[in-house]
């Protein structure tokens, strides 16, 4: 059985890793006033718009994600034919209408596709699954290395889905955001009242940084720390602690809303690195998806892994 991958581009994994690997990018479209572009992870094309428009106006930015009918007509004209079962993993549903899109296009996708099947000269069934990865931006990116992972292992799409099914359950995203102010101005003009003005002032004057949370779909503040490199090395640490407990896949994703040279300078990095390779674990570094970066703002931290612990210790 050919087993196809389909994934938002809210993702963060590394361009090369979508090539390598045959997975299929969801494109979401951002627009500042009059500057448009469709992320499809291009990350020279990412910085570029990000050190143009992010930085001053992102919080204005819309951000427009594959409708019903373009995800429909992407499977029909191509997916349909090149594959006999797709599972199409999606930023959490609680925080993006991608889910339902791609939902609601897999009931015509499924009506549609014999005829397109039997002209390629193919008579046999499709199926698709959307899969609710419950999670945001490098959190996302473990459930497609376990797919990937798995396909490669030979397993059959009963298994995968199970898997990829539970697998949501128990994976965790950390963010620090390096900005209050953009996030607080960002979370206003999408109606999110989640950052109140006192707050981000509070936080910014007194350089308080929030760790965030998201599990299950939810998200929340975990923890509150004095300053940006001390908020990043103990989200690094607490990470390395949840490696040597055992994680329940052999992946970390970290993705970074910047220059990928100032992740690798951030205090903790190499130490979380070491204990990667130390532990077979295999570590993902990337730049944050441009839909990231206008959301939660430049210079963000996100740390993703999967595993059936406690929650943030400081």
């Amino acid at each position: 059985m050919r087993i196809g991958l389909v994934v938002d581009s809210a993702c963060d994994l590394p361009y090369d890793y979508f090539k390598q690997h045959d997975i299929e990018l969801l494109p979401i479209t951002v627009r500042i006033g009059d500057a448009i572009l469709a992320d499809h992870r291009d990350e020279r094309a990412t910085l570029q718009f990000l050190n143009t428009h992010v930085a001053a106006r992102g919080h204005e930015a819309e951000t427009t994600p594959f409708t019903v009918e373009q995800i429909h007509d992407l499977f029909i004209r191509r997916l349909v034919i090149d594959y006999d079962y797709v599972f199409c993993m999606t930023i959490t549903k609680t925080r993006s209408p991608i889910h339902e899109n791609a939902l609601q296009a897999s009931y015509s996708i499924l009506n549609d596709y014999k005829a397109v099947r039997a002209a390629a000269g193919n008579n046999t069934p499709f199926a698709l699954r959307v899969i609710d990865t419950q999670n945001l931006f490098a959190a996302q990116g473990i459930l497609a290395v376990e797919a990937v992972r798995l396909r490669e292992a030979g397993e059959g799409a009963p298994k995968i889905r199970a898997r990829l099914e539970n697998l949501a359950l128990y994976t965790h995203g950390y963010m620090i955001p390096r900005d209050l102010h953009y996030l607080r101005a960002r979370t206003r003009s999408r109606g999110d009242r989640s950052v109140s003005l006192l707050s981000a002032t509070l936080g910014s004057a007194l350089d308080i940084k929030p760790v965030l949370h998201c599990n299950r779909g939810e998200t929340g503040p975990v923890a509150k720390i004095k300053g940006w490199d001390g908020a990043v090395q103990k989200l690094f640490n607490f990470t390395i602690k949840r490696i040597e407990a055992g994680l329940m896949t052999p992946t970390v994703c970290v993705s970074y809303g910047g220059d990928l040279d100032e992740l690798r300078a951030l205090p903790g990095y190499d130490r979380l690195r070491a204990a990667c390779a130390d532990n077979n674990i295999e570590m993902f570094s990337s730049l944050m998806s441009l839909t990231g970066m206008v959301n939660v703002g430049k210079g963000s931290l996100v740390v993703g892994f999967a595993a059936d612990g406690p929650a943030f210790e400081a």
